[in-house]
């Protein structure tokens, strides 16, 4: 049934923006919600937070006619299925924007980032270890614990040790997670996909935010958020080298959080909505492109076909003085689109027609999330709310099983 259409809200609270103005960070410890069966009864969104919610962004150049109603069009209909992590509970979604329903499966506590790879297969860092899951069937196959110890009771928020960012090999044979192991160290940990074990640990740089992997599976880079690095692991031979990342110092909110990898292998590291950093990681040099969206970026996603970038940002912290919004950056012209946003939000995907970006609310920084999700039009120019419970963090676009 449709619900009653009404605008976004939920700018920075006074609270919120106090807290943003301290150092990047935070944990929260909230108790987890009553745990999920393994494939939990679908679940619609609750009528607080309306899937039909809509309001209006900034026209692109060229806008087409926006819906005169939040009706469910065919081509809603037809949106591709998105696989969600929820960072303070205990299980992923698998989540219909169309309609709001989702059906959950636990895959262990806290988790962080979801990678997709072959055969139907995604993979989750949770704080117990890498959740092996077939999407297909909506089962999980395995929990993986890590070689490092992350603690005999995991805990939940930003600070919570276990898995972060994770990436899957080009040929999906290896699986890549930097384990947060607390204010003393963290580790690049390797998965067999055969045999579902842990074959590898390597040192990284603290807090790796998020791993990405060359195009042809030569290196992994694991972007060190407190360390302001990011160090480049060789995955035959264990190897690894940190180039520094800091291109407006080390301070504050000045940190690398996400990152992009082209087809040419560069890496598209943005901050604060003043630079862009652009990595070769062959040299460990860098440029910097200005940017104009003056936020703290965070998730990123590339389209399909790698002519766009989607930054996310949350708002003013550190140097960045503005609002929320979503950056649409031509990589080949380095011209942005900005649309400003009224909630907070940290991760981003994008749907392969570069139609449709989703954005995640369960912002990990100082517990200043949100339950929900935002679907963006990008052509005509509206956005509209998906309520979701625990604090959704992750989300990843999964392949169409027809």
């Amino acid at each position: 049934m449709l619900l009653q259409s009404k605008p976004i809200s939920g700018l920075l609270t006074p609270l919120a923006f106090l807290l943003l103005l301290t150092a990047c960070g935070g944990s929260h410890s909230a108790a987890p919600s009553a745990s999920a069966s393994q494939v939990a009864d679908k679940t619609a969104a609750p009528a607080s937070n309306a899937v039909g919610s809509s309001t209006s962004l900034p026209a692109p150049p060229q806008p087409s006619a926006a819906p005169a109603s939040p009706a469910l069009t065919p081509e809603r209909a037809k949106s591709p299925t998105l696989l969600v992590t929820h960072s303070k509970s205990d299980y992923v979604s698998f989540l219909e924007p169309a309609s709001g329903t989702y059906d959950k499966l636990v895959v262990g506590r806290a988790p962080f980032a979801a990678a997709l790879g072959p055969q139907h297969r995604a993979y989750v860092s949770t704080a117990e270890g890498i959740a092996v899951i077939d999407t297909a069937m909506r089962k999980r196959l395995a929990l993986v614990p890590y070689l490092s110890s992350v603690g005999a009771n995991p805990r939940y928020g930003e600070y919570r040790a276990g898995g972060m960012g994770l990436a899957v090999s080009p040929d999906g044979k290896q699986v890549y997670v930097g384990v947060y192991l607390g204010s003393s160290a963290s580790q690049l940990e390797i998965l067999d996909t055969d045999t579902l074990t842990m074959t590898a640990r390597v040192p990284v740089g603290m807090r790796p935010f998020d791993v990405v992997v060359a195009p042809d599976g030569h290196e992994v880079y694991s972007i060190d958020h407190d360390g302001y690095t990011v160090t480049a692991v060789d995955p035959k031979t264990r190897k690894s080298r940190t180039f520094e990342a800091a291109p407006f110092g080390k301070g504050g909110f000045e940190k690398p959080h996400y990152a992009a990898v082209t087809a040419s292998g560069q890496l598209l590291l943005p901050y604060q909505g003043h630079g862009l950093v652009v990595l070769d990681p062959a040299s460990g040099q860098y440029t910097v492109k200005p940017l104009t969206g003056n936020t703290h970026q965070e998730g990123v996603a590339l389209t399909d076909d790698g002519k766009q970038l989607l930054i996310v940002g949350i708002g003013a912290a550190g140097s960045a003085t503005g609002q929320p919004n979503l950056t649409v950056l031509d990589t080949a012209t380095y011209t942005e689109r900005i649309l400003p946003l009224t909630r907070l939000h940290q991760m981003v995907a994008v749907s392969p027609d570069a139609k449709t970006a989703y954005l995640t609310g369960g912002v990990t920084y100082a517990d200043t999330g949100w339950d929900g999700m935002t679907v963006i039009d990008l052509a005509a120019g509206t956005a509209r709310e998906i309520a979701l419970p625990d604090y959704p963090l992750d989300v990843q676009v999964l392949p169409d099983l027809h």
